[in-house]
C-alpha cells in the first residue's frame, strides 16, 4: 500500500507519504505560504522513497474544518494530483486526525478535537477508541465553546482552541486541556486513519472531493437581490 498525504487546513502544513509499512513525513508551522510549500514537500517525500505520483495507491486528503483558503488549498491540491494520476481520493477530517494524534501520542481514548475557528467559536468533535481508530461521536459543528455539549466522563482537549479558550474549555464538567504536541493536524495521522478506509475501499474519485467548512454561510456570497 503506497498512499500519499496532504494537510494544509490550519498554521500547520504537511505532506506523509505511507511506503513499505512506514511514514515518513515533512511537516512546517507556518501561517500562510501553504500553497508555494505543499508540491515541494510532495516532491520531496516521492523522490526521498524513489517513486513517482502515478505509482501511488491513493491520495489522502484533509478535508476540513479549518481556515477557508487552507482547506480550498489542499482540496484544490490533492483534486488537481488526482486527476492527473487517476488516482481515488480518501477524505479525512481534521478534526479525526487530532484525535488519532492524541490517542498515539497520549493514550487518550475520549478526545475532543477542538480547532480555533475564529469570530469566538470553534470547530469541535467528540471522538472515542474503536479498534484502533478514533471515530466521531454525534457530528462535528461550529459554535461557541460554550456551545459544546457535556458528555459522561473524561475527556482530553487537543487543538488550536485550547490555545485560545483554555479557561472556557477547563470550565466544561469532564474536559482537561494538557500540553501535548497536537494542537495541529498531521498528515502522518491523516495516513494512519485513511489505511482503515483503504482496508474497506471507502474511497472517491477527483470529482466527488468535497471540502468541509461546517460555516457554509461564511464560506459563500450572499446572493444578490
Amino acid at each position: 500500500m503506497k498512499l500519499l498525504a496532504i494537510d494544509t487546513v490550519t498554521e500547520g502544513c504537511s505532506a506523509a507519504l505511507l511506503y513499505n509499512d512506514e511514514i515518513h513525513e515533512r511537516y512546517e508551522l507556518t501561517p500562510r505560504g501553504h500553497s508555494q510549500k505543499i508540491l515541494p514537500m510532495v516532491d520531496a517525500l516521492l523522490s526521498q522513497a524513489d517513486l513517482k505520483l502515478a505509482q501511488l495507491d491513493a491520495i489522502v486528503m484533509d478535508r476540513g474544518p479549518g481556515s477557508f483558503t487552507g482547506v480550498r488549498i489542499g482540496v484544490s491540491v490533492v483534486q488537481g494530483l488526482a486527476f492527473a494520476m487517476d488516482l481515488p481520493v480518501i477524505s479525512i477530517s481534521s478534526l479525526a486526525a487530532l484525535a488519532q494524534a492524541a490517542y498515539r501520542q497520549q493514550g487518550s481514548e475520549n478526545v475532543l478535537s477542538v480547532i480555533d475557528a475564529r469570530m469566538g467559536e470553534v470547530y469541535w468533535g467528540h471522538y472515542q477508541l474503536d479498534n484502533g481508530r478514533m471515530c466521531l461521536q454525534a457530528a462535528e459543528a461550529v459554535s461557541p465553546v460554550a456551545g459544546i455539549k457535556q458528555l459522561p466522563g473524561d475527556w482530553l482537549a487537543v487543538g488550536s482552541g485550547c490555545q485560545t479558550y483554555t479557561d472556557e474549555l477547563a470550565a466544561i464538567a469532564g474536559v482537561h486541556c494538557e500540553d501535548c504536541e497536537a494542537s495541529y493536524p498531521h498528515a502522518a495521522f491523516l495516513l494512519e486513519l485513511a489505511c482503515f478506509d483503504w482496508e474497506a475501499q471507502n474511497l472517491l474519485s477527483a470529482e466527488q472531493v468535497q471540502p468541509v467548512y461546517l460555516r457554509d454561510k461564511v464560506a459563500k456570497k450572499p446572493k444578490q437581490k
